[in-house]
């Protein structure tokens, strides 16, 4: 799946810049702010059942065309990642963990149009594990601690770790499409991306006897950016 995306937008950009080197171009810069909500969970393997969860996410963002059609837009972005256990209805069990990052995307801009215009944004996001903030029901605090002591070797209650467990940078794929509105007040963003993380939120080396062998951000977002043009 990332190769396929990352071939797609390389054949992109090449076709554009083409298309670009045939007529002068001004450049532009802009910088701006935004903010928006996203859908977040972790690919847990083996397998952690989740519900459905949201976070926020915003910061600023520089956007730079450097060509027509083309260009670059880097961000610096607050988010609240992370995951929401599920159970079985019939207990009282309920488990829920915030991940606050970091976060900062590099990413080829291609747009279509002048006034309204049909936007995608790809590439590479670094980000870094600030803290977290866990909300545990005590029917499942009392479980685990039951479990944990009539078995202190077994691998109970991993993912409930300390983030001191986890691992501190995070990287991955982001991409998305959306709809840009120039107006004479600014530049207005409407956008809708999927993050792919490549890396790990605990250890999953096996040399460590790690428990999970896999563990990346999985998020769908919904963004929405004001821009300023400066040049």
């Amino acid at each position: 799946m990332k190769r396929f995306f990352s071939l797609l937008l390389f054949l992109l950009t090449l076709q554009i810049a083409a298309l670009a080197q045939k007529q002068p171009f001004n450049h532009e810069l802009y910088l701006g702010a935004g903010g928006g909500v996203m859908s977040r969970s972790v690919d847990f393997m083996p397998r952690i059942p989740q519900l459905l969860n949201t976070g926020i996410f915003g910061g600023i963002a520089v956007k730079y065309i450097s060509e027509k059609y083309l260009g670059l837009v880097g961000e610096v972005n607050f988010a609240q990642r992370g995951w929401e256990e599920e159970y079985d209805p019939s207990t009282d069990f309920s488990y829920i963990r915030t991940l606050n990052y970091i976060e900062i995307p590099i990413m080829t801009h291609i747009y279509f149009g002048n006034k309204t215009r049909f936007i995608i944004n790809a590439g590479p996001q670094i980000s870094m594990l600030l803290g977290d903030k866990e909300e545990m029901s005590k029917a499942l605090a009392d479980d685990v601690a039951t479990r944990q002591a009539a078995d202190p070797d077994a691998p109970i209650g991993v993912q409930y770790g300390h983030t001191d467990e986890m691992r501190r940078i995070d990287y991955g794929l982001v991409g998305g499409v959306g709809m840009e509105l120039k107006t004479a007040i600014g530049d207005i963003d409407l956008e809708g991306r999927y993050y792919f993380g490549l890396g790990d939120v605990f250890n999953s080396r096996r040399s460590d006897n790690a428990y999970f062998t896999r563990s990346a951000h999985r998020l769908i977002e919904a963004k929405l950016t004001y821009y300023l043009k400066i040049n």
